[in-house]
């Protein structure tokens, strides 16, 4: 196949235009392309009245064929290769978020028959769960936004961009396209499906996973690990089944806070880890729209960005987690606790735009001491962020222009606040200390620079975003195997990703190693 890049495609112009384009660019009838693919495709915005696509095709051609163009290459398509084993014992993966779902689903299909240790519930049972807290009721501790199949992406935006190249990428697109996925996943540069697809996605994953003779068993929760000489022997589960297991892999999420302390106590080799702290930001979708089309947006997508901000006294700060058309989520899973993370269906027409605004906060910040400081930080916040919305999880919010002033705000102004169950309107101060709330103070001025609109005194800031990575990292070595041998640390809880795609990937190479260790007789 030959690959032709920067191929332009109109707004007005149909997909299927790109094998003229094509055939032009390599100077051929179009009749002798015998086949063609969409390989990549992102919209061009630099330009407010230029906006147009531009396409990468992988073509067929019959017949030789001579071109000399920077833009034309050979092309051969990513072939994922899924080894076979064959063993008595059974591998086991804590955890069913996106690291976990991959590495089983690997793990399975080449004969494994993995066991999956979920201590929340099936897709389905989570959906209600988690629309029952957001109308005003009881939060389920086990089986939330973050806890569950699908782990906490299931209830996000569904984005599948990432700044990974492994190649292991195009095998984890093609398997949520194959999934109920939208197609364009495998090709747009920036892949989104969006919550009320992906619930249906890792349920169809779950069911291929079982077809091959993996296991996934619900309100199952790790609570202890035994070993013998350095080697994992067996896991705890729910503190009476003791299952043997000698290869293990821990897709624990970022959110499993018993589970660290479990670990710790253990003596698990872990070590604290930076991350970020902040709020919620929310626009109407409209304005974001005339801010990067420079037009209502009509036939395109709903617009996002992208941002960030180094300040002159080395602090700094970004977005994160952009959803367009979605929705403030309720993302709590320890009972009191607000946590705030963003949402968008797969149509992303929702009036508002959100996105996480965070400051980048180092292990010195930590106001404790220890391996889990930050996590117990991230908690100390949540419950502060808790009584300040009044003790029934409403979440505390200001208004841009107040948030600047240094005043409480009283209600909304043109931007009306998504979260639900509610927001309780404060003065944001009060919740975090002045090294991020200094950050945010002369960021969102910085970044109005960037984005017309940004700093709009009615935007809604809605508190607090304390989940955007994991507080720790559970060491591995180059075999990616934790210093107790048989236990792999993998994905975003265990400090190795950010985000659904690159947590997959991560389970891919986790799986990937276990497998090598299967083939080599080791238990």
């Amino acid at each position: 196949m030959i690959l032709i890049r920067n191929l332009r495609l109109g707004l007005d112009e149909a997909p299927d235009a790109l094998k003229e384009k094509a055939a032009k660019k390599l100077r051929v009838p179009a009749q002798r392309i015998t086949a063609w693919q969409l390989v990549k495709r992102s919209l061009d915005a630099r330009r407010k009245d230029d906006l147009h696509y531009v396409c990468a095709v992988a073509v067929e051609v019959r017949g030789s064929l001579r071109v000399k163009d920077r833009d034309v290459s050979d092309y051969t398509p990513p072939v994922y290769e899924i080894p076979r084993v064959q063993s008595a014992s059974r591998p086991v993966v804590v955890g069913f978020g996106p690291a976990g779902m991959f590495a089983a689903l690997l793990l399975a299909k080449a004969g494994a028959r993995p066991i999956v240790l979920e201590r929340g519930q099936d897709a389905l049972s989570r959906r209600r769960a988690v629309e029952a807290f957001r109308a005003g009721g009881a939060l389920d501790a086990e089986n939330n936004v973050q806890f569950g199949e699908g782990g906490a992406g299931t209830f996000s935006d569904g984005k599948l961009n990432t700044g990974t190249h492994d190649p292991r990428l195009h095998w984890v697109l093609g398997q949520f396209a194959a999934h109920g996925a939208p197609e364009s996943v495998r090709y747009d540069a920036k892949p989104h499906v969006g919550t009320d697809i992906l619930v249906d996605v890792v349920q169809s994953i779950r069911r291929e996973i079982a077809a091959h003779g993996g296991e996934v068993r619900f309100g199952a929760k790790l609570t202890g690990l035994y070993a013998e000489e350095g080697r994992l022997t067996a896991v705890e589960v729910n503190g009476r089944e003791v299952l043997p297991c000698t290869h293990l892999i821990l897709a624990i999420g970022h959110s499993a806070r018993d589970t660290f302390e479990l670990l710790h106590r253990f003596g698990l080799p872990m070590e604290p880890k930076p991350f970020s702290m902040g709020v919620r930001i929310e626009h109407k979708q409209s304005a974001v729209d005339l801010a990067q089309y420079g037009r209502e947006r009509g036939t395109l997508p709903a617009a996002d960005y992208s941002l960030n901000v180094h300040l002159p006294d080395g602090t700094s700060a970004y977005t994160f987690c952009m959803c367009p058309g979605g929705e403030v989520f309720a993302a709590a899973s320890e009972e009191g606790g607000v946590v705030t993370n963003g949402m968008s269906y797969s149509r992303r027409d929702g009036e508002n735009a959100n996105a996480a605004l965070l400051v980048t906060l180092h292990t010195e910040d930590f106001p404790g001491e220890g391996v889990l400081a930050g996590m117990y930080w991230q908690r100390e916040i949540e419950q502060r962020a808790f009584r300040l919305g009044g003790g029934s999880y409403h979440a505390p919010a200001q208004r841009v222009g107040d948030f600047l002033s240094g005043v409480p705000s009283g209600g909304a102004g043109a931007v009306q606040p998504s979260y639900r169950p509610g927001v309780s309107w404060c003065d944001l101060h009060a919740l975090y200390p002045k090294r991020i709330t200094d950050v945010l103070e002369r960021a969102i001025p910085a970044l109005g620079k960037k984005l017309r609109g940004f700093d709009d005194p009615d935007a809604v800031l809605t508190a607090p975003e304390t989940r955007s990575s994991s507080p720790v990292r559970i060491l591995r070595g180059q075999d990616l195997c934790s210093e107790l041998r048989g236990l792999y640390p993998c994905g975003e809880g265990a400090g190795y990703a950010g985000g659904i795609s690159s947590a997959a990937v991560d389970g891919l190479r986790c799986a990937e190693a276990v497998l090598r260790e299967m083939a080599n007789g080791e238990e």
